[in-house]
């Protein structure tokens, strides 16, 4: 029996694993942080014998709560990714499965591989809207890139939407990736008429670096990018202080920054209502990109996720506050579970990257529907 975890976005620390019944892992926290969550290891080990593997000091981790109610992932092909039976005491997470195969593949959700987003650039820039330009490099030496779609022209909206800020929260660039093959769909008429009326400048992955290091949170040096909004460096956050040079650029009139939720098992917005410049005309453009999106899909609701900011009183190094502040735009965080939806249980799967890419297609039309009224 083995289990191992060097690979691309691998963390898993062996404690013990001598019998199948009695495994005990450990996650590794990311680098030069305390912040620990993410796992992805592989099982290699006799088939159709049960497993008990444990993974423990987790009540110590970044969000204890996320395990009460969670579902390790697992798979045997690398591709469909499905839900183990899982329990957590409070410090332990048991996961309990019998394997089919020799080889199991174990993830805190279905991962998102580097190789994958190379791939999903390449798909991207083949097409006639699409081009590809790198912003720079990150502290690991990976290009940081953007998508830019669609053909700059005056009176056209910039919309920006970012992914991956944490790189654990690998939901976010499966919903990218779902966005993105209906926006370059030359047949679909959504994505005509966004074309028309805008550019989209987009970052599926805003951390490769703790993407590739198996991270939960942080960059390469343990910092967390979406505090760094109000003062990036290159020596520390790189990422941001590239994204905002080019924002400087092309301007923004709508920002979405996509993330997952370890806790909270609904998929939800928060805005920028505690910003200094938040007014009713931003209030009427998040109600309504709320209200298409909720006509559009049942996988979406407004009644659960964070408590709004007090007026004024909004964190400024958090990304939608100060793209929204600095922009006087609308910005939005999209939330999505690492758990299942409530709304929409699927015990076999739960949220899976299937569900990820439908509701990418779907806030195109919660966009179209504010397009022409952004500014």
């Amino acid at each position: 029996m083995k289990i191992t975890s060097n690979f691309d976005s691998g963390n898993i620390i062996v404690v013990k694993a001598q019998q199948p019944d009695d495994i005990e892992l450990q996650i590794r926290k990311d680098n030069q942080s305390d912040f620990y969550q993410w796992f992805h290891f592989k099982l290699d080990s006799s088939p159709f014998v049960e497993h008990q593997l444990t993974i423990s000091d987790l009540a110590k981790s970044a969000y204890p709560s996320g395990w009460e109610g969670y579902q390790a992932v697992a798979s045997y092909d690398r591709q469909e990714w499905f839900r183990v039976a899982s329990e957590f005491d409070g410090n332990n997470l048991v996961i309990t499965h019998t394997p089919e195969h020799a080889h199991t593949y174990f993830a805190y959700f279905a991962p998102y591989s580097y190789e994958r987003h190379l791939d999903l650039l390449s798909m991207a820039q083949v097409s006639f809207d699409c081009q590809v330009e790198n912003l720079g490099e990150t502290l690991d030496g990976r290009d940081l890139s953007m998508l830019v779609i669609g053909q700059p022209e005056e009176g056209k909206k910039s919309i920006w939407i970012t992914a991956r800020q944490h790189p654990g929260e690998t939901m976010a660039e499966w919903l990218v990736e779902g966005l993105l093959q209906r926006l370059l769909d030359e047949d679909d008429g959504v994505a005509r008429n966004l074309l028309d009326n805008a550019v989209f400048y987009i970052v599926p992955n805003m951390n490769p670096d703790g993407s590739v290091r198996g991270h939960l949170r942080t960059n390469a040096v343990g910092t967390n990018l979406n505090r760094e909004w109000a003062t990036p460096s290159m020596d520390k956050s790189p990422e941001v202080y590239l994204v905002m040079q080019k924002m400087a650029q092309t301007g923004v009139d709508l920002f979405l920054d996509m993330h997952g939720d370890e806790s909270i098992p609904y998929n939800f917005v928060a805005g920028s209502e505690g910003n200094p410049g938040y007014d009713q005309r931003i209030k009427q453009l998040e109600d309504a990109f709320k209200a298409a999106l909720l006509l559009v899909t049942p996988e979406f609701q407004d009644e659960f996720g964070y408590d709004k900011d007090e007026p004024g009183k909004g964190n400024m190094t958090v990304a939608t506050n100060a793209v929204g502040q600095l922009y006087n735009c609308l910005a939005y965080t999209l939330e999505m579970p690492f758990k299942d939806n409530a709304l929409l249980p699927d015990p076999a799967y739960g949220w899976s990257p299937a569900r990820c890419k439908q509701l990418g297609e779907d806030v195109l039309v919660a966009v179209n529907a504010i397009v022409k009224t952004l500014r």
